[in-house]
């Protein structure tokens, strides 16, 4: 749930708790039944809220848990794409290697075949 929606939404229960509250203060009823009423309107109202809530904590939830799991995924590929490429580059380094050692054994044995 976006963070707009929240706000719209809980704008909206506030509008409606007011009109209410408003409504039965205006009622023709006794003291104690407008106290009943406006109590019981505050206990609905504070159950929405609190369901709304739950129902937004678990969309985060799982959001952020679906998250966290692509980042890993990713994370991994990345590793181990890295870890392809390192091996291609040592591999492409020892085959250099092979070839200089090469060469320097050749001019190794011309410097002596020459002296």
């Amino acid at each position: 749930m976006s963070q707009q929606t929240g706000q719209t939404l809980l704008a909206l229960l506030t509008g409606a708790a007011i009109g209410a509250g408003i409504g039965i203060l205006y009622a023709p009823d006794k003291g104690l039944n407008t106290r009943k009423k406006i109590h019981k309107k505050a206990k609905k109202t504070q159950k929405e809220l609190e369901r709304q809530l739950h129902m937004a904590k678990t969309t985060l939830s799982g959001k952020a848990t679906d998250a966290r799991e692509k980042f890993e995924t990713k994370l991994e590929d990345t590793l181990s794409s890295m870890s392809h490429k390192a091996d291609d580059v040592l591999l492409a380094l020892e085959d250099k290697l092979e070839e200089l050692r090469a060469k320097n054994a050749k001019l190794q044995k011309e410097t002596k075949t020459a002296k």
